[in-house]
């Protein structure tokens, strides 16, 4: 009998000891600092508005944009990595598509902001179309929240830079209101969920002026 016990606590303790040492492996591994998503366009040789990459869009949204039918422009990179890149308080820019990266990402904030409060799916629309076309800063202007890394434009890009960033705005409300929204009437809260979030620790929206 008093083997047969040791033979069990022997047993137990090699489970346990096994167990255990997984369950830290886990642990380590979870701990590990995954990295930021980055744009792949910071190989692309493109124009630059003050140090921002005016990339081609996928889009019938007018504006001075040129045209894409790529699978994924600069639009998709931003939903695709959203919900990772959003946890990371610092980021690393490798090019300048990064900063068009980084600018759509805060805006997208902006928009999941805003959404989580849209009774329908049609009101969403009009919603983020009305957010698209309010009144924003530029790099170089006071309420712009990353003048330390972003270049004010050039006089004559000033308005051209305004057009694009519009223009981008209203393409990525489309596509996030069908991520947001999908089929339904209402809000995901997969995605209403990251509406508190700060990309970098900053927002777009200037403090006194949220939604």
């Amino acid at each position: 009998k008093q083997w047969y016990q040791r033979r069990v606590r022997g047993v137990l303790n090699y489970y346990t000891n096994y167990y255990y040492k997984s369950n830290l492996s886990f642990v380590r591994r979870a701990k590990t600092k995954m990295p930021a998503y980055h744009s792949k366009f910071n190989e692309t040789e493109s124009p630059c508005l003050g140090n921002i990459a005016m990339l081609p869009l996928r889009t019938t949204v007018k504006g001075p944009a040129p045209r894409t039918d790529e699978e994924e422009d600069i639009i998709d990179e931003v939903l695709s990595y959203f919900k990772a890149n959003v946890f990371f308080k610092n980021y690393e820019i490798k090019g300048t598509a990064d900063r068009l990266l980084i600018y759509l990402t805060l805006y997208a904030t902006d928009c999941i902001v805003k959404l989580q409060k849209s009774p329908s799916k049609n009101q969403a629309l009009k919603d983020m179309y009305s957010l698209a076309i309010s009144r924003f800063s530029l790099p170089g202007e006071a309420g712009f929240p990353l003048n330390n890394v972003y270049q004010r434009p050039a006089g004559n890009e000033t308005e051209k830079m305004r057009q694009y960033l519009t223009q981008a705005r209203q393409e990525l409300g489309l596509r996030i209101v069908e991520k947001v929204f999908g089929e339904s009437d209402k809000p995901s809260k997969w995605w209403t969920c990251f509406a508190r979030r700060k990309f970098m620790d900053k927002t777009l929206t200037p403090l006194g002026q949220q939604f």
